[in-house]
């Protein structure tokens, strides 16, 4: 049930990571952006790494909470009484 439920994290998380990064990247370029007032000297493929890696832990952070509360009570009291 655990890897069902990861999944039901996971697998959207990480295609609406996939859209947003190219909405994003679709109008900025990743060569401009400036992090504290000084530009990022990192290549564009490491942009677009790391800004994936933040956007599928955000969308998963969402995932999980919507989960989370499509849980009744007992479910939840049962997930946690079990470790």
């Amino acid at each position: 049930m655990l890897r069902e439920r990861l999944m039901w994290i996971a697998w959207p998380a990480f295609l609406m990571a996939a859209v947003l990064e190219m909405a994003v990247f679709a109008v900025l370029d990743p060569e401009t952006i400036a992090l504290f007032g000084q530009r990022l000297d990192w290549s564009r493929p490491a942009v677009y790494t790391v800004t994936f890696f933040i956007f599928w832990g955000t969308m998963m952070a969402s995932s999980a909470l919507t989960t989370l509360l499509a849980m009744s009570p007992f479910e939840v009291n049962r997930q946690a009484a079990e470790g």
